[in-house]
Formats: structure tokens, C-alpha cells, sequence
């Protein structure tokens, strides 16, 4: 029965885009885009720390209105990846790019307990 509840909650989660949502949304592509970027400047001078953090941004944390409007603005232009990336790494340093909060709960799927629990005609948990 667990794994059963396991297996429907990643097929929605699939079904949804996961914790960036939808696949046509710009947090979405913007990370997918850049993550590829990543690993194509790989050991190259392109391969810059500050990449890698504004891609991690991106995946925990909500992006800003302004800056999914302009994120939409430039993906729809047909922006390179080298110039998004660029972009991207100017609107983090300029807290421009993510909601950033060291409280957020996580929206990945969490197994809390697998236990049936009942209250038993005393008032007991059994």
C-alpha cells in the first residue's frame, strides 16, 4: 500500500513538471536551458561558479514576477544560452531573480509514516 501511494505521487509529480512546474513555464525552461548550458561549458572558461548557483536558485526557490516576465520576454526572443546565462547570473546578483527565503518548506515528496494507526474504543492509539 505504501508503495502504491509512493508510485502516484511521482507519476503527479511527473504529470505536473515537479517543483518547477509546468514544462512551459519560464522557471522551467530557464533551468532546463541553463542546466544543459552547464554541462556543455563544463571545464571551459565559461564554467563559472556563479552559474552553477543561479541554476540552484532557480530549483529551490520561486522566481520574482518581474523576473519570470522577463525571463518569458527573452526566451520567447530566442535568447542564446550564453547570453541567458548571462542574464540569469545579473538578475541573482541583483536579487532580481528568486523569492529567497531560508524558511521555505521543500515540495518534494516526503514519507512521514507507514503505519496504520486507529483509536481503539478506550481512546487509545493502537
Amino acid at each position: 500500500m505504501v508503495a502504491k501511494g509512493v508510485e502516484l505521487i511521482v507519476e503527479i509529480e511527473k504529470s505536473v513538471g515537479g517543483q518547477l512546474g509546468r514544462p512551459s513555464g519560464a522557471r522551467f525552461r530557464t533551468y532546463e536551458r541553463l542546466k544543459a548550458h552547464a554541462e556543455d561549458v563544463k571545464g571551459t572558461l565559461f564554467d563559472i561558479p556563479e552559474l552553477r548557483k543561479a541554476i540552484e536558485d532557480i530549483y529551490r526557490y520561486p522566481l520574482l514576477q518581474s523576473a519570470t516576465d522577463t525571463l518569458n520576454r527573452q526566451l520567447k526572443s530566442g535568447i542564446t544560452n550564453q547570453d541567458l546565462a548571462e542574464l540569469v547570473i545579473h538578475m541573482r546578483q541583483d536579487t532580481r531573480l528568486c523569492r529567497v527565503t531560508e524558511d521555505v518548506q521543500s515540495n518534494e515528496p516526503q514519507m512521514i509514516c507507514s503505519m496504520g494507526l486507529r483509536k481503539t474504543e478506550e481512546g487509545a492509539v493502537a
